[in-house]
């Protein structure tokens, strides 16, 4: 039954990345591209834990979190570039 459930969930995600990576690619401006790399992160993120759980491996739950890391920072370092064309202060 969980394993339905999580088959189900990956074929769900998948499309969102999908989604999610035609706004990307398409999106009418800048901030709508930097919110869509911001949801592309959350999507991996969901496809790691999901596939972590399908191979019952509890090393894709940390791998999970360095990728939240890291799509935090970039985010914020994205933001921070394009309100003020600076970086590092």
């Amino acid at each position: 039954m969980l394993m339905t459930a999580v088959t189900i969930a990956l074929a769900l995600v998948g499309i969102a990345t999908v989604l999610t990576m035609l706004r990307l690619a398409f999106g009418p401006s800048l901030p709508d591209r930097i919110l869509a790399l911001d949801t592309l992160a959350i999507d991996v993120i969901a496809l790691v834990v999901l596939m972590g759980l399908l191979a019952n491996s509890a090393l894709s739950f940390e791998a999970a979190l360095l990728i939240a890391m890291t799509g935090f920072v970039g985010t914020v370092a994205l933001c921070k570039y394009v309100i003020g064309r600076s970086i590092i202060d």
